[in-house]
C-alpha cells in the first residue's frame, strides 16, 4: 500500500537530521523567550541558566519546567512573547479555579498548526479529493479551528459543522458525501448509533476515515466506531497550551501517535524527581515548543503519563511515537472533551454558599460520558421541600456550567451523607474503563 505524506521530507527525516533541526530551533527559541518573556527569564535566572548555556537539544534538561500553575500565575499576558499587534487569534481552556489558560497565535503559528493537522489528515488517507466534516466545537476550543485549518491546507472540501445538531450532521454527511469525520470519539459513536437507528448500514455511509481526539477512548470503543461507521478510526493528540490538536497523530498502523517533533520536542520525566527517563520508560510527558512565536512554552509538564518509542513504523514515518496517555499525575478529569478539576467544583460551591463537601461521579453510557455532582446541603439550606431542592440544584448546575463549559447533573444530598474514609470524602469516582 503506497504511503502518503503531507511533508515527506520532515515526516521521514533521519534521526540525525531531526536532532540537528531541533537543536537549531531550540537555541533560537530559548533566546527569543529569555529576551521577551520576563516570567520565564526569572525562572531561568533562578536556576542559574543563560541562553548561551543551551547549545542544542542535549542541553534541554538544564532549563526549568513550566506547569499549569505558572500559566495561571502569568494569566493573561505574562507568558506572551510577541507584541499584541503581531497576534491574530487566541484559544482558551478552563483553568483550575476559573482562571483560564489563554494561548496566543501569530499568523505563522497558525500556519504551522495547520501543517500539523494536515499531516494528520493525509496520514488518515486524506487528499484534495476528500470531503472533510469537522464536528469538533469551534470558538475558544482548539478542536474545530485546528482540523478546519488542516483540512483546507490539504485541499479538502471542508464542512465546518461544529458539534451538535446530529440530524444536520447526518444530512450534510450523506448529501455531500463526507469521507473524513473529525470529532470527539464519543460524538462519533453517537453519530454511528443514530445512523444505525435510522436504518443506515456501514456500506451506505460515504465515510472512509475518522480523526478523533480531545478525550480518552479505548480500543474497544475504536472497534465499535469502526464497525458502526465502516471506517478506520485514527487518534489525534494536542493541548491548548502548546497549540491544539496535531501535536501528535496516528498513522495507518494505529499503534501510537507520531509526534510532530520538528515543532514539539517530547521528553518523558519522572513526575516526582523531574529526571529525564530513557526511551521506552513510562513517565510524565513534557513538551517544548520549538518554533511557536506568540506563546512558546519550554518544558511544559502535561501531567499525562505516557511512553515514547522510536521503533520502526510500517508507515515509513520516522517521527517518534507516543503511546495513548495512560493516566495523569494530577486530579484533572477529561469529560466530553473538557478539562475538569475538582478545585473548580469547590470554587463554585464556596461562591454559592455551600461547604466543599461533594462527590464527582463520571461514567460512560452508550459511549457518552455522564457527569454527576453530589453536594451535601448545609444545615441552613437543608429542606425537605422538593421544589426548593430542585431550584437549588438547577442554580448550582448553571453556576458549574458557567465555570466548566459543560452541564453536570447536580444532586443535593443530606449533610454528612457522602462517605468519608480517614476523615476525607472520596472526591472523584470515575467508572469509565478508559484503558
Amino acid at each position: 500500500m503506497p504511503q502518503n505524506y503531507f511533508q515527506k521530507e520532515i515526516e521521514t527525516m533521519s534521526a540525525e537530521e531531526m536532532k540537528k533541526l531541533q537543536s537549531e530551533k531550540l537555541v533560537k527559541q530559548v533566546k527569543h523567550v529569555y529576551e521577551n518573556v520576563p516570567y520565564y527569564k526569572n525562572l531561568m535566572d533562578e536556576k542559574g541558566v543563560k541562553p548561551e548555556d543551551i547549545k542544542g537539544i542535549d542541553d534541554l534538561h538544564k532549563l526549568p519546567f513550566l506547569t499549569k500553575a505558572d500559566l495561571r500565575d502569568a494569566y493573561p499576558y505574562g507568558l506572551l512573547a510577541k507584541p499584541l499587534k503581531d497576534c491574530v487569534r487566541i484559544h482558551s481552556t478552563s483553568g483550575t479555579t476559573g482562571r483560564r489558560v489563554v494561548a496566543f497565535y501569530t499568523q505563522k503559528d497558525i500556519d504551522l498548526w495547520d501543517d500539523c493537522c494536515a499531516r494528520a489528515i493525509v496520514a488518515a488517507g486524506g487528499s484534495n479529493e476528500d470531503v472533510c466534516q469537522v464536528a469538533y466545537g469551534y470558538g475558544l476550543f482548539t478542536g474545530g479551528f485546528g482540523l478546519n485549518g488542516g483540512s483546507q491546507k490539504v485541499g479538502c472540501l471542508t464542512l465546518p459543522m461544529s458539534s451538535g445538531n446530529t440530524e444536520r450532521q447526518i444530512q450534510f454527511m450523506t448529501d455531500l458525501s463526507a469521507t473524513i469525520l473529525c470529532c470527539t470519539p464519543s460524538y462519533a459513536a453517537y453519530i454511528g448509533e443514530t445512523l444505525k437507528e435510522q436504518g443506515y448500514k456501514p456500506e451506505d455511509i460515504p465515510l472512509k476515515a475518522g480523526i478523533f481526539g480531545a478525550e480518552p477512548w479505548t480500543e474497544e470503543m475504536r472497534q465499535g466506531i469502526q464497525n458502526t461507521l465502516g471506517i478506520k478510526a485514527y487518534d489525534i493528540y494536542g493541548l491548548t497550551e502548546t497549540t491544539g490538536p496535531g501535536v501528535a497523530f496516528e498513522c495507518s498502523e494505529q499503534t501510537g501517535m507520531h509526534v510532530n517533533e520538528d515543532h514539539f520536542y517530547a521528553e518523558i520525566i519522572d513526575p516526582d524527581t523531574g529526571e529525564v527517563l530513557p526511551e521506552g520508560s513510562k513517565g510524565e510527558l513534557v513538551f517544548t515548543s520549538l518554533d511557536k512565536e506568540a506563546f512558546p512554552l519550554l518544558r511544559y509538564r502535561t501531567r499525562d503519563i505516557c511512553v515514547l518509542s522510536r521503533e520502526k513504523c510500517s508507515c515509513g514515518r520516522t517521527l517518534v511515537k507516543m503511546a495513548k496517555p495512560m493516566g495523569r499525575t494530577d486530579d484533572m478529569l477529561i469529560i466530553r472533551g473538557v478539562n475538569v478539576f475538582p478545585s473548580q467544583i469547590e470554587a463554585v460551591l464556596l461562591k454559592e454558599g455551600y461547604e466543599p463537601n461533594y462527590q464527582i461521579i463520571v461514567d460512560r453510557v452508550n459511549n457518552n460520558d455522564t457527569f454527576e455532582v453530589n453536594v451535601e446541603m448545609t444545615a441552613d439550606k437543608f429542606t425537605d421541600k422538593v421544589s426548593d431542592i430542585l431550584a437549588m440544584e438547577k442554580s448550582l448546575a448553571n453556576a458549574m456550567k458557567i465555570m466548566l463549559g459543560i452541564n453536570p447533573a447536580v444532586h443535593l444530598v443530606a449533610p454528612k451523607s457522602i462517605a468519608r474514609s480517614e476523615g476525607k470524602a472520596v472526591r472523584v469516582i470515575d467508572k469509565r474503563k478508559l484503558i
